[in-house]
């Protein structure tokens, strides 16, 4: 690849070859990242929208649906999908990109998929640094898929214009126990796979428990492989949100949060770390606090 202003031309001009090998750039800092990072454009207003919830709730069928939704309008729509990663491997499980093989060969969508990295709800810094290159190109929409592990899904909050929490009825049970913060960061709810027993219910406690709230989240119902609901949906996701000036400054503030948090964290070697752990672990007074003042 050669200087990075021509690079970064490519990647406006929506050069899907490029804008791949800058996203290989970013997420391995490999030169000239960092000077494309800094040329970017971070106030562009290319929205982005976060779909989250637990695993098995048709995620990734949902944007699939939406992703043809948008296509069949002649928009063009980069998706991001995010992974969880083995501890143990560092690998990226890409078993539901499969589901998406159709969108592969469609010169108007872009599909990326992307380890965590052990960052807890799937949202690191390589995230949002891989978000605003894909904000460079010319995109109508980008499309962000995490699974969404307890509390820590709050994190993409920090990254996206309108955030989807995808239920199923199944989650009957746990209804109770949706996590506040959950609620805090849900612009929409969408109860997947509606056309399961129990849907209607679970759809109507839902709503109880949100009219609690402060603000009102809508609730629609989808059946994401039939492409039942879809319509509605998509009419949601482009309507212009009324974010507020206090909340853009949230969300950028928790991106500086991520980014700085990175930077802080580059020098620390987690193979080394494993190493003297392993070895102080043989000590008979081993004390994790004190281990970890000596190694920072």
């Amino acid at each position: 690849m050669n200087t990075h202003p021509s690079i970064l031309n490519e990647v406006k001009l929506g050069n899907y070859k490029v804008l791949a090998r800058t996203l290989t750039l970013v997420e391995n800092d490999i030169a000239p990242a960092n000077l494309i990072l800094r040329d970017l454009d971070s106030k562009n207003n290319i929205p982005v929208v976060g779909i989250t919830g637990p695993p098995g709730a048709g995620k990734s069928t949902l944007v699939n649906a939406i992703t043809n939704h948008f296509v069949s309008t002649e928009k063009r729509i980069a998706v991001l999908a995010i992974d969880p990663t083995s501890p143990f491997n560092f690998g990226s499980l890409l078993g539901d990109r499969i589901r998406m093989s159709n969108q592969f060969n469609n010169p108007n969508v872009f599909i990326r998929s992307l380890a965590t990295r052990g960052a807890l709800g799937g949202i690191s810094a390589k995230t949002i640094e891989m978000v605003d290159v894909l904000k460079a190109s010319n995109f109508d929409l980008i499309l962000v898929e995490t699974v969404g592990v307890g509390q820590s899904e709050v994190e993409i909050a920090g990254l996206a214009d309108k955030t989807i929490v995808v239920l199923v009825p199944e989650s009957g049970d746990e209804i109770q126990n949706i996590k506040s913060g959950l609620m805090e960061i849900a612009d929409c709810f969408v109860v997947n796979k509606a056309d399961r027993d129990g849907a209607d219910t679970f759809a109507n406690n839902l709503k109880k428990i949100i009219h609690q709230g402060v603000k009102t989240i809508p609730i629609l119902k989808t059946v994401a492989d039939k492409g039942t609901g879809i319509d509605e949906l998509c009419k949601w996701i482009v309507k212009p949100s009324d974010a507020n000036h206090e909340k853009k400054a949230f969300l950028f503030a928790e991106k500086a949060w991520r980014i700085i948090q990175q930077q802080k964290m580059q020098h620390i070697d987690k193979k080394r770390l494993r190493e003297e752990i392993q070895a102080a672990l043989e000590e008979d007074h081993f004390n994790i606090y004190r281990f970890a003042d000596e190694f920072i």
